[in-house]
């Protein structure tokens, strides 16, 4: 599909539109915003690692909590990458043990309190019982064992007295399955993604993220830029920035921002700092959708989504320790990486 470099403005001037799919696509303000909030937030992870200040001038992204724009760059998933995905047993079984068990508490400290006290985090030696005594002990001190980044369902009346035992539950019936060695032989992101829906408590944003935190994995090598699904708060970013679009198009629509991010930064002026060599991924796009959408809520207020949120819950805390950088091997990064930022 040609895709043209400049905007087309019909009629109305404020009233902007790009070709998609053959027909003109209308625009709003927080499209440009979308590019501009991505290469921001790029530049700010990049002034972290030089230490340099201010990281930010912005005042959005100086009150506020936004994930980066690559999603491997996030503190959780750097720790996911190098401390339980590479670090331990690499066959398919201990794999996958280690990353959904991690996923389904998406907490560095609730992983960190397991290794303390089973030392080892493996499939071989689980005991759901010694586990659960675990996890309750930390609840009774008082202690959150889940993320906020996202909510992950109880299991309903029909689960277990408390939600980490359904969890837990979960991950045994799915290594009963044999899930880890059909995913480890599937060739599409697309029917492990599938595989991990059909599972009780796992809905398509869940299935989605767990499919893409195996595939940094050894378990999997599914191309990136062949599947992905948008999330409830990127459909929200698309509707802000698509105002009429279909958002049954949404898939396409986040592949169309991929195809057009270096036309985009173009347009707009903007020197964007890839990864590496690496340009902007269908996940990267996709959240970028999600982080733009908590964005305009004061940027742009007046452009209504999909959901009517207007608030921005999370508040930016700095964290002190100086990050370290490691990439999934399979992606050719690591080695780029000056040494000082590797871990």
């Amino acid at each position: 599909m040609s895709i043209p470099t400049e905007l087309i403005e019909r009629f109305n001037p404020g009233i902007r539109f790009l070709q998609f799919c053959g027909s003109a696509l209308a625009i709003s303000q927080v499209f440009d915003t979308y590019w501009r909030f991505a290469a921001e937030r790029q530049a700010i992870f990049f002034r972290r690692l030089h230490n340099d200040t201010p990281v930010t001038t912005d005042p959005i992204l100086t009150e506020f909590k936004f994930t980066n724009a690559y999603r491997a760059s996030d503190r959780v998933s750097q720790y996911l990458i190098k401390q339980v995905a590479y670090s331990g047993s690499q066959t398919p079984e201990e794999v996958f043990f280690r990353i959904i068990l991690f996923k389904l508490f998406n907490k560095i400290e609730t992983w960190e309190m397991l290794r303390r006290e089973f030392g080892t985090v493996s499939y071989r030696e689980f005991c759901f019982d010694a586990y659960d005594r675990a996890l309750t002990e930390a609840l009774s001190k008082k202690e959150t064992i889940y993320s906020a980044a996202y909510i992950m369902p109880s299991g309903g009346s029909k689960g277990e007295s408390r939600k980490h035992r359904s969890h837990l539950k979960l991950l045994e019936r799915m290594m009963c399955d044999e899930v880890p060695v059909q995913i480890a032989n599937m060739r599409k992101m697309k029917d492990a993604f599938l595989l991990l829906r059909s599972y009780p408590m796992i809905g398509d944003f869940l299935a989605f993220q767990f499919v893409t935190d195996l595939n940094y994995s050894t378990l999997t090598d599914f191309d990136e830029m062949d599947f992905v699904v948008a999330g409830p708060g990127a459909l929200d970013g698309i509707r802000k920035c698509f105002p009429e679009a279909d958002l049954k198009l949404a898939t396409e629509l986040i592949r169309f921002m991929t195809d057009i991010q270096e036309q985009q930064f173009s347009r707009l002026g903007i020197s964007f700092q890839s990864l590496w060599g690496r340009p902007l991924q269908l996940i990267d796009c996709q959240n970028l959708f999600c982080e733009v959408d908590k964005y305009s809520r004061r940027a742009h207020p007046e452009v209504v989504g999909v959901s009517g949120r207007t608030r921005i819950k999370q508040q930016f805390r700095p964290h002190l320790d100086p990050l370290k950088l490691y990439y999934p091997p399979k992606w050719k990064i690591n080695d780029r990486l000056p040494q000082q930022y590797r871990a």
